[in-house]
């Protein structure tokens, strides 16, 4: 599939999450989505995939205690506390948790699913207009994967000198060398697209393949699972 329809299939999916309230077909589509996700290198895509199902966990464990919506049946009545107020748990207040978690998980998913399996160097090439704004926006969600793969080697060569390190006090030690990395990244890569004439007028760009019939089958699906997800409101 050709990176533009991945992406917007991707976005709509992610809004779709926002739009639709039904535990079913909100859990169908994390699941989906951790299956896409599970297609990327074993290396990569456990960050991001525990990330965003701790993430969801937590809202599904921690937002009964902290709010209430005065509706339901009550299943324990707990203690008031100066700021949280009183800490009850109901059968409303259980599903409006589950419905928050899992949207969490959908929109985090799908944005995982963006980083690991969207080819963001075809995505740029792509955009035939605000070629700027899409190589901002590539470049911007780069980023995390890139400080990833570079802490990994880091702490590598530190434990190859002996060192181990320990807790995020002893990971913190990498921030440093991390953002000087960055920064010389960042140089180098401002002199190639200097040095390509990125910015110039009459530049050319390699041939694109034409889009195949999974492209606009996405695309299709992108408008329909939006269409239907404004529907269900």
């Amino acid at each position: 599939m050709s990176p533009g329809p991945a992406t917007v299939l991707l976005a709509a999916v992610a809004a779709a999450g926002f739009l639709i309230d039904s535990i079913w077909a909100l859990a169908t589509m994390a699941l989906i989505l951790v299956v896409v996700c599970m297609r990327a290198p074993v290396d990569r895509r456990f960050i991001y995939i525990s990330g965003a199902l701790f993430s969801a966990l937590g809202v599904i464990v921690i937002s009964p205690f902290t709010w209430s919506s005065g509706g339901g049946t009550l299943l324990w009545e707990g203690p008031t506390l100066p700021v949280l107020g009183p800490l009850d748990i109901s059968t409303d207040e259980i599903r409006i948790a589950v419905v928050n978690g899992l949207r969490l998980a959908v929109v985090a998913l799908a944005f995982s699913a963006y980083t690991l399996r969207v080819d963001h160097d075809r995505l740029v090439s792509a955009a035939g207009f605000a070629r700027r704004s899409a190589l901002a926006v590539a470049l911007a969600t780069r980023l995390v994967p890139t400080l990833e793969r570079d802490a990994a080697g880091l702490a590598e060569s530190v434990r190859g000198r002996g060192v181990e390190l320990h807790g995020a006090r002893g990971y913190a030690t990498l921030l440093s060398p991390l953002v000087a990395g960055s920064l010389e990244r960042a140089t180098g890569l401002a002199e190639a697209m200097e040095a390509r004439g990125f910015g110039r007028s009459g530049a050319t760009r390699a041939p694109r393949p034409s889009w195949t019939f999974a492209d606009f089958v996405a695309l299709g699906g992108a408008v329909v699972l939006v269409g239907v997800a404004a529907l269900w409101l």
